[in-house]
């Protein structure tokens, strides 16, 4: 089994949220967690809980498949 440590839920909580051109706040709402949750995974102080990293690791296939593009509601179209 692969379990991810500290330093790489810090890689891939800022590598996904730069992706979706999010700021550490509008991360955190779009997970369901706090501002400071996202920061503290960033700098590799907390890991989330196990639900949590399932979410972050749909959310990293979901930008991949979209080609880390983020959907515009006004205009309808991908940035």
């Amino acid at each position: 089994m692969n379990t991810m440590n500290e330093e790489a839920i810090a890689k891939l909580v800022k590598e996904l949220r730069n992706r979706l051109h999010l700021t550490q706040e509008q991360f955190a709402r779009k997970v369901g967690v706090t501002y400071g949750s996202v920061n503290h995974w960033e700098n590799g102080k907390r890991m989330p809980q196990p639900f949590l990293v399932r979410r972050l690791l749909e959310l990293h296939d979901e930008a991949t498949t979209a080609g880390g593009r983020r959907y515009v509601r006004r205009t309808g179209r991908a940035e």
